[in-house]
């Protein structure tokens, strides 16, 4: 099964996907977490260009190509196989997310969006996404506490600096997404500590995956 994370800047998703892994290991399954941008070495290059503040003049459609190319080297080598093998792949951002930051949020055609997918990634789309949802003014405070914390880098702030309407677009397109495939979506109250979302997310992944043999 194929699994995705999403949400804005700060909605916790990264916290919660060490749970997942615990949760599932439990019930017998075997795990492999990914991220997007950068879940393999090429994309760990491409990661650094796209998330460096510095570069806050590179341009919308140059920015999905680069997303694009990512997802390729992505999907290619690393999800497809895992997904081949049986396990189930958990991953930290994917499709949607370019989808709603550059179609949504930054106003690049959406229809040129989906169909690079189904051209160059076989149009792989999850079995089931868990949408963290937050009001981003919260989500963006969060996240700037990560950084000044040290618990994340301030080279990969290009999107935290982007203006609050941005992340209002962003939130916006993740709801209408949700709306648009309900079966698929599962929408997560992220405002709530992180204990209580993490036994929001073992409920519904205990109705996505029974348990198997005992580990």
């Amino acid at each position: 099964m194929f699994i995705t994370l999403e949400g804005i800047e700060g909605a916790g998703k990264t916290t919660q996907l060490q749970n997942i892994i615990a949760y599932l290991g439990r019930r017998g399954y075997e795990c492999v977490t990914t991220r997007e941008p950068g879940g393999t070495a090429i994309g760990a290059q491409i990661r650094a260009i796209l998330l460096d503040p510095g570069n806050h003049a590179l341009d919308a459609t140059a920015e999905l190509l680069l997303y694009v190319a990512d997802r390729v080297q992505h999907v290619r080598t690393v999800i497809q196989p895992h997904l081949a093998a049986g396990r189930v792949v958990l991953c930290d951002r994917f499709f949607d997310a370019t989808l709603v930051y550059q179609g949504y949020a930054r106003g690049v055609d959406q229809g040129l969006i989906r169909e690079l997918h189904r051209l160059v990634c076989d149009d792989l789309r999850p079995d089931a996404t868990l949408l963290f949802d937050l009001d981003p003014a919260v989500g963006l405070a969060r996240a700037w506490r990560q950084v000044h914390s040290g618990g994340r880098t301030d080279a990969e702030t290009r999107f935290e600096q982007e203006k609050l309407a941005f992340h209002q677009r962003v939130r916006a397109g993740y709801l209408d997404m949700a709306r648009l495939e309900p079966r698929r979506y599962w929408v997560i109250d992220a405002g709530e500590d992180a204990r209580t979302v993490a036994r929001t997310v073992e409920t519904i992944l205990a109705s996505l995956l029974p348990a198997t043999v005992d580990p």
